[in-house]
């Protein structure tokens, strides 16, 4: 969804959701946390809320009646439980849609309930100017623990990744063969959108940006000149993103079709855009994540995703680089908590240390009896 989709979406949630988090919504929103953050959280609220009430903890018959005496009353042990529900609800099945959650799933969870709990008991005043109640109930709540590794992460990940030349290949590979097998009807599609999905992929591959950072942003945020991108990072923060210089053709053979093939005028703000019966729209993350899908598959029969191409920029950067504090700041991380992730997924000095001990060793089994 573009950013005015997820505003949409979120003022429809909010009413549906008790006047307390109405009061989160507005405060956040001007500080401001994306629509997409706060999308996902009002969602967290939701299903906590309904949690609730199914689990006969509050005696309210609609989200929206969920009080604050409730909230505030709420036992370490009732969080807890709710912690377990989510982690066991069970596998996917046609009859049970409600699969298991992830850890890191369950984990954004809390974290979102943390930061309503933290506005009720700290950030926000009531009529007489205090906080709504002060007993925080989630300080007592720890996160799962990941039970994988950076190690094991990265190993099942690794094979997904475009390092060496594989994403300058991929680049091309959309470029000059994908339409080479299609149908007269798909090859016509493929003409008109191939420099369009090309800078996409590129733009990714040469930044790491994330695919809503991508989609929400307007022709005024790129400077080819520059070779920088500006984007609303997570938080609603802006950045400004250094490109990678290989990728600069590639964008610029997008632009220079832009105007012409998708009707753009100086009213259409969005860099990259969709062609409608109605004139051009701001093109949406799903449809991002299916092309990636689309030619990754045809390419090395292995579908991928937009983050794959985040993790593949990082990868070959802190390879290129060894500095985990540069791929933090590229990413727009505020931290290099998550980045350690690319070194394990870099492990070629590691195997070349381990390969060498065997040189540097006396070859004692062959020699003993010398």
């Amino acid at each position: 969804m573009d950013h005015s989709a997820y505003v949409a979406h979120n003022e429809a949630l909010v009413k549906q959701l008790p006047e307390f988090v109405g009061d989160y919504y507005l405060a956040k929103s001007s500080v401001p946390l994306s629509p997409a953050t706060l999308y996902q959280y009002l969602n967290e609220f939701k299903r906590f809320f309904e949690w609730l009430i199914i689990s006969g903890i509050s005696p309210a018959t609609a989200v929206s009646q969920v009080g604050l005496r409730e909230l505030e009353n709420l036992k370490k042990q009732d969080v807890e439980l709710y912690k377990s529900y989510l982690l066991n609800r069970g596998k996917q099945t046609a009859q049970h849609p409600q699969g298991a959650l992830s850890h890191r799933t369950v984990n954004r969870s809390l974290n979102a309930l943390s930061a309503l709990f933290r506005f009720l008991t700290a950030e926000s005043e009531n009529s007489d100017g205090e906080p709504y109640f002060y007993r925080n109930v989630m300080k007592k709540v720890s996160l799962v623990q990941d039970s994988e590794t950076y190690a094991t992460r990265a190993s099942h990940i690794k094979d997904q990744l475009m390092l060496g030349d594989q994403d300058k290949a991929y680049l091309n590979f959309i470029q000059d063969d994908y339409g080479k097998s299609l149908d007269a009807r798909r090859l016509r599609y493929y003409q008109r959108d191939c420099e369009r999905d090309v800078a996409i992929n590129a733009l990714m591959l040469g930044t790491g940006i994330r695919v809503s950072e991508l989609t929400n942003m307007d022709v005024r945020h790129l400077s080819l000149k520059a070779a920088n991108v500006t984007v609303r990072r997570k938080g609603g923060k802006w950045d400004s993103v250094p490109i990678a210089r290989w990728v600069l053709p590639y964008i610029a053979s997008y632009i220079r079709i832009r105007r012409p093939r998708y009707k753009a005028t100086t009213d259409t703000p969005a860099l990259f855009l969709t062609k409608g019966t109605d004139g051009p729209h701001r093109i949406t993350s799903a449809t991002v994540e299916l092309l990636v899908a689309k030619y990754s598959t045809a390419f090395n029969h292995v579908r991928i995703t937009p983050h794959k191409l985040r993790h593949t920029l990082a990868s070959k950067l802190y390879l290129e680089t060894k500095n985990e504090h540069l791929v933090a700041t590229q990413l727009g991380q505020s931290s290099t908590s998550a980045t350690g992730l690319y070194t394990h997924i870099i492990d070629t000095q590691q195997r070349d240390a381990l390969n060498q001990l065997h040189k540097n060793k006396p070859d004692i089994l062959n020699n003993k009896d010398r």
